[in-house]
């Protein structure tokens, strides 16, 4: 699973929709109509990610995603969770919610970074829990879409054993008829015991390792923005093949950021970027 990861997918595979210029002319669905049909998108590509949170050294990865609507009912990839929808649209205004899926990579052996690699390993975190938002259409075209969001996920593999919780706010809307844009806003705030197992240095690892002992608590852990385009090379956003790319910076913060595996060892600027192909029918 740890090559599912990619953000830039998890943000990446827009849901289809028009532009606002079009050719004269063209019949063009309503943007409710665009909302209510079934389709079904599927991508891959090739991503640049960090070897772990916190991390100054990058590894390149291939990724994968796909987003989906059957009679209703939406399912989308962000990153490595699997987010399904079941609250219908209804007019410019909407309530987002249903259950979330996914899993939380740790550090593995053989890291490029000699002393980290001393620590031990983490565990993959699978992560379950839920969603809800609300979303408004409509703003600066029919097709657009402004969403607040809030994710509650917790560990359910005995890995860092504990909840996150985080806000994320959203904008998409098509530029063309085949030119798509989406940018978000994010943050995830954790628990003492989850930043303890990611970024704490017990005596133990202290001795192993040579780092300071650090104890760390819970707070807000990090912020992050990104941006994806995605590019029609067949047909338009409806249908087809197309090219996205998708760029995404985070920064640690409070204790995870003081850590010494990111102080010392590492960096709290992190950075997450892709490229790839997607089909959507």
């Amino acid at each position: 699973m740890r090559h599912l990861l990619c953000a830039a997918l998890a943000a990446g595979l827009a849901a289809p929709a028009f532009a606002q210029s079009v050719p004269a002319g063209s019949q063009l669905p309503s943007a409710d109509d665009l909302a209510s049909r079934d389709t079904l998108t599927l991508g891959i590509g090739a991503a640049v990610t960090p070897e772990f949170e916190g991390s100054k050294d990058y590894r390149i990865i291939p990724a994968a995603a796909v987003r989906a609507q059957y009679h209703g009912i939406g399912i989308m990839s962000r990153g490595a969770y699997l987010y399904v929808d079941f609250l219908r649209r209804t007019g410019k205004l909407d309530l987002d919610g249903g259950p979330i899926v996914g899993a939380r990579f740790g550090r593995k052996d053989h890291l490029k970074d000699p002393v980290v690699d001393l620590l031990p390993t983490r565990k993959t975190a699978v992560e379950v829990g839920g969603f809800a938002g609300v979303g408004v259409h409509g703003l600066t075209n029919p097709y657009d879409h402004l969403s607040f969001r809030v994710d509650v996920l917790t560990d359910v593999a005995n890995a860092h054993k504990s909840t996150v919780f985080g806000p994320n706010l959203e904008f998409s809307t098509p530029l063309s008829l085949r030119t798509y844009a989406s940018a978000n806003i994010g943050a995830e705030f954790v628990s003492a015991k989850f930043n303890q197992y990611y970024f704490g240095v017990t005596p133990a690892d202290s001795l192993a390792s040579g780092l300071p002992v650090y104890a760390p608590g819970g707070g807000m852990k990090n912020w992050k923005a990104g941006l994806l385009l995605n590019q029609s090379i067949t047909g338009d956003l409806l249908g087809g093949l197309s090219l996205f790319g998708f760029g995404q910076y985070s920064r640690l913060v409070g204790d995870a950021r003081r850590s010494p595996i990111v102080a010392l060892r590492g960096s709290p600027n992190q950075w997450i970027g892709a490229v790839g192909l997607a089909y959507t029918w």
